[in-house]
C-alpha cells in the first residue's frame, strides 16, 4: 500500500505561481510512475503531468506544457507540482497518484494505471 498526502493548494491571482507537495508513505519501493490531475465539478478528472519514478521523463497536457513542471525529491519521497503563470481556468481540485503495483512507465499511462490516489487539493486563481 501508498499512501499520498497532498498540500499546497490555495486561493492566488492570475500570473502567479504556487508548488503543490505530495507526501508518499509506505511501500513506494516498486513505483513506476507519478501523475498530477485535475477536475473542475461537473467535469471528468483530466491528466494534467506525469514523470517516471526514476526520474529521466515527463510528459505534459497542453493546456499546461510549459507553464508546469513536475518533479520528485527522493530524500522527501515527495513529488511535486510547479504551476507558474496560473490561469483561471487552472482552478480545480488537484490529485496526485502514483503507479506502484507492477505497471511500468510510459507517457500516456491512462487513469486507471494509478494504483494510489490522493485524497485531493483545491487550487483557485482569481481573475
Amino acid at each position: 500500500q501508498v499512501q499520498l498526502e497532498e498540500s499546497g493548494g490555495g486561493l492566488v491571482q492570475a500570473g502567479e505561481s504556487l508548488r503543490l507537495s505530495c507526501a508518499a508513505s509506505g511501500r513506494t519501493g516498486s513505483s513506476t510512475a507519478m501523475g498530477w490531475f485535475r477536475q473542475i465539478p461537473g467535469k471528468e478528472r483530466e491528466f494534467v503531468a506525469a514523470g517516471r519514478w526514476s526520474g529521466g521523463a515527463t510528459y505534459y497536457a497542453d493546456s499546461v506544457k510549459g507553464r508546469f513542471t513536475i518533479s520528485r525529491d527522493n530524500a522527501k519521497n515527495s513529488v511535486y507540482l510547479q504551476m507558474n503563470s496560473l490561469k483561471p481556468e487552472d482552478t480545480a481540485v488537484y490529485y496526485c497518484a502514483v503507479r506502484a503495483d507492477g505497471g511500468s512507465w510510459y507517457p500516456r499511462i491512462p487513469q486507471s494505471g494509478y494504483d494510489y490516489w490522493g485524497q485531493g487539493t483545491q487550487v483557485t486563481v482569481s481573475s
